[in-house]
C-alpha cells in the first residue's frame, strides 16, 4: 500500500481521537515493524516547531495541538468564535426556539440540508441552547432546547414571548452586527479564554503523554482542533 504515512496521518486527523494501533495494524494489513517505521516517521515530521504534535497513550495515537501555540490559538479562536453566527446557524437557532423539542434531523429536514451538525455544534459551545432529553424513536436521538442565555442574548423573559419567525431572524441579525461593530461586553457570545484543557482532551488529563523533538526541517502542515 502506498503512501502509508499520509493515510495514517489523515486517518488521525479524521477521528479526532485516540485511536487503537492495533486496530488501525490490523486494517493497514501492517507488521508491527513496518507499522513502527511508519510511525516513526510521522513523529519525525511532526515534532520541534510543528503545530501538531504526535501523542501516545493507552495503546492508541491521536494528532493534538502543540502546546508552544496555545496562547496564539486561544487568541485566533476567541475572535472567530465572536463572529462565527452564519446563516445557518441563525436559521438553526429560530428554528429550535419555535419547534423545541426537537432533534437534528427535524431540523435538517425544515433546513432541507444533509448536515445541521456544525450549526447544533456552534449553538452549543456558546450555550445558546441544550440537550433536553431524548425522542422515544430510532436511535432515542437527542432533543434540542434553547437555554436561560438564549433569552437573556435576546431580550426574553420566556419563551413564549417568542416574537414572529421572521421578525427573531432579523433580532438575530441585528444582534450580530452589534457585535462585529463593537466586540463589547454586550456582544452575543460571552467572551472567554479557552484554557489548556480544551487544548488537550478531558481523557488525556494524567496521561504520560509522548513527543519527540527534532530539528529537521518541516512541511507546511495547518491544523486547528
Amino acid at each position: 500500500m502506498n503512501n502509508l504515512k499520509e493515510i495514517i496521518k489523515a486517518t488521525l486527523f479524521v477521528a479526532g481521537e485516540g485511536v487503537e494501533t492495533k486496530a488501525l495494524k490490523e486494517k493497514l494489513e501492517l507488521s508491527d515493524k513496518k507499522f513502527n517505521d511508519v510511525l516513526n516517521e510521522i513523529r519525525q515530521e511532526l515534532s520541534g516547531d510543528s503545530g501538531i504534535m504526535l501523542i501516545e497513550f493507552k495503546n492508541k495515537i491521536q494528532l493534538c495541538t502543540n502546546q508552544k501555540y496555545v496562547e496564539i490559538v486561544s487568541d485566533i479562536l476567541n475572535s472567530i468564535r465572536e463572529r462565527a453566527l452564519t446563516k445557518a446557524t441563525l436559521e438553526t437557532v429560530a428554528i429550535i426556539a419555535y419547534k423545541q423539542p426537537i432533534t437534528k434531523l427535524e431540523i435538517e429536514e425544515i433546513r432541507n440540508t444533509r448536515s445541521a451538525d456544525y450549526a447544533v455544534q456552534m449553538l452549543l459551545d456558546n450555550n445558546l441552547i441544550e440537550v433536553v432529553g431524548r425522542k422515544d424513536a430510532v436511535g432515542k436521538p437527542f432533543l434540542y432546547g434553547t437555554t436561560d442565555e438564549f433569552l437573556k442574548r435576546f431580550n426574553l423573559k420566556d419563551i413564549n414571548e417568542l416574537p414572529a419567525y421572521e421578525d427573531l431572524l432579523e433580532r438575530i441579525k441585528l444582534i450580530r452586527a452589534e457585535t462585529e461593530v463593537q466586540h463589547e461586553t454586550d456582544a452575543l457570545y460571552t467572551e472567554h479564554q479557552i484554557s489548556q484543557e480544551e487544548i488537550v482532551p478531558e481523557f488525556l488529563k494524567g496521561e504520560d503523554i509522548q513527543t519527540i523533538e527534532s530539528d529537521e526541517p518541516l512541511p507546511d502542515v495547518v491544523r486547528v482542533d
